[in-house]
C-alpha cells in the first residue's frame, strides 16, 4: 500500500517544488549551500541531515530571532508539507502530540510528542520526538528518535547581509519501508522524498514567510532568555 501512495508525494512533491523553486527566485533571501547526509546503521537506525544557508537582511534576522519566530518557523515546516503534497498530507495538532496523517485519521504515516523548543542568542533549536506512525517499525515506536530543526546564527553581530545555517535533522528512524520490504527500495522511495521536499522547504525559507503558529505556546513577549538554551553539541573525538 505505502509504495503507490509515496509515489504519488513524489510526484507532487516535485511539481510544487519545481514552481516554489521559481518563486524563490524572487525573494528577499537567499538560500544557497544546499547539503544531504544521510545514514543508516547496521540495526537499521537512519539518521538523514539536510541543511542550507540562508542569507538576508541583517534587519530582517533580528526581527525573526525570538521564540515566536521560532515556532513559526516549525508551524512553517508543517505547512511546506501539506502545500508540496498538494494536501494529500496533513497534520493534526492537539496539546500532547502532532500527527501526520494521509488524507485523514486513523492513517497516521507518523506521530509526534509536543515539540520541545530552545534557543539563545545564536541557536535555536525545536525537536519533535517520534512516538509512532505507518512510517516507523514497531522497534522504533516510542524510543529515542526525533525529528529537529536547528538554526544557528553564522555572521557576527551588525554584519549584512547576515548569514544563518538551517538544518532538518531525523535521527535513530527506524523505517517500516526498510524493514518490510528492503533498505534500497527505502532509499529509492521514502528517503529521496525526504530529501526532495526538505530540499523545498529549505529554499522556501528565502520569502521570509514564516506561518502563524496553530498552538501560540511561545506568543505573549516571550524573549530569549525565558526558553531552554539549546544543547551543548557532541564533543568531538580527541585526535591521534
Amino acid at each position: 500500500m505505502l509504495a503507490p501512495v509515496l509515489g504519488l508525494l513524489a510526484l507532487a512533491a516535485a511539481l510544487v517544488a519545481a514552481r516554489r523553486h521559481r518563486r524563490a527566485e524572487r525573494a528577499p533571501g537567499r538560500v544557497g549551500k544546499l547539503g544531504d547526509d544521510t545514514t543508516m546503521g547496521a540495526e537499521g537506525a537512519i539518521r538523514s541531515v539536510q541543511a542550507g544557508e540562508l542569507t538576508l537582511p541583517a534587519s530582517a534576522l533580528e526581527a525573526l530571532w525570538s521564540p515566536l519566530q521560532l515556532e513559526r518557523l516549525a508551524r512553517t515546516y508543517w505547512r511546506f508539507l501539506s502545500r508540496c503534497t498538494l494536501g494529500l498530507i496533513r497534520v493534526d495538532y492537539s496539546a500532547t502530540q502532532r500527527t501526520v496523517v494521509l488524507l485523514r485519521q486513523p492513517l497516521r504515516l507518523l506521530r509526534f510528542k509536543a515539540p520541545e523548543y530552545a534557543m539563545d542568542a545564536r541557536r535555536g533549536t525545536v525537536r519533535w520526538r517520534i512516538e509512532d506512525g505507518l512510517l516507523v517499525q514497531r522497534r522504533g515506536h516510542h524510543g529515542d528518535g526525533y525529528l529537529q530543526i536547528d538554526v544557528q546564527r553564522l555572521s557576527a553581530a551588525g554584519e549584512d547581509p547576515a548569514r544563518i545555517r538551517v538544518e532538518v535533522e531525523v535521527a535513530n528512524f527506524y523505517a517500516s519501508i526498510a524493514h518490510r520490504l528492503s533498505r534500497p527500495v527505502y532509499r529509492v522511495t521514502q528517503s529521496r522524498i525526504h530529501v526532495l521536499v526538505t530540499y523545498g522547504f529549505l529554499r522556501s525559507l528565502a520569502r521570509l514567510d514564516l506561518a502563524e503558529s496553530r498552538v501560540g505556546r511561545l506568543a505573549g513577549g516571550l524573549t530569549v532568555d525565558d526558553v531552554p538554551d539549546p544543547p551543548l553539541p557532541p564533543a568531538e573525538p580527541d585526535q591521534p
